[in-house]
């Protein structure tokens, strides 16, 4: 299995900025991230920490593979 990258909460922006989401609003240390797709709309918070928790990521990676498959999911968040 695949490990896990630590990432930071901008590197995961990034990540989810290229695959057409767009930040929506910043609240406080955090950004909402949406998509619109075939008249629906996909949203995702995204902590702005320095290296997000393992929990964290693994619930972030969840939510984009169910979006993007798992092909691209090891391409982008494990080594």
């Amino acid at each position: 299995m695949p490990k896990q990258k630590p990432l930071s909460g901008k590197e995961v922006i990034k990540i989810f900025e290229s695959h057409g989401f767009q930040i929506k609003r910043s609240v406080g240390s955090h950004v909402r991230l949406t998509l619109f797709q075939d008249g629906n709309s996909y949203h995702i918070t995204i902590p702005l920490h320095d290296e997000l928790k393992k929990g964290t990521l693994h619930s972030i990676i969840k939510d984009f593979e169910l979006s993007f498959g798992k092909e691209e999911t090891n391409k982008w968040f494990f080594n």
